[in-house]
């Protein structure tokens, strides 16, 4: 079962974070998700566990646990649905003025009038 940590504190790491859900069963992975430019934590995370009554015992017992002051919010992770992954294209046209047209036109002769 994959589960969602979040409100984790920024000093927190996979270790810590792994070690906190070994007390429940098998851990097979962690990841802490990272800015991708400064490296430091977002403040969540996941933890995949092999069984799955042992994964529901860890949720039940660690969400609003108290992790070095911050209470924790711990949750089965669900996938989102594919229509509603965020995307920087979804075949949308930006912002801007469209077809270049806007705020005037400034730069040519405009029959002698400027």
């Amino acid at each position: 079962m994959n589960i969602f940590v979040g409100s984790l504190p920024f000093s927190l790491d996979e270790a810590d974070l792994r070690s906190s859900f070994e007390v429940y069963g098998e851990v097979t992975s962690v990841k802490i998700i990272t800015d991708k430019f400064t490296g430091r934590s977002k403040g969540f995370g996941f933890v995949e566990m092999e069984n799955d009554a042992d994964a529901q015992k860890a949720i039940e017992e660690l969400n609003g646990a108290t992790v070095e002051g911050r209470a924790i919010v711990v949750n089965k992770s669900e996938p989102k649905p594919e229509g509603e992954r965020r995307s920087f294209n979804n075949n949308r046209s930006g912002g801007g003025y469209g077809n270049n047209r806007g705020g005037g036109n400034y730069g040519g002769n405009r029959g002698g009038r400027y």
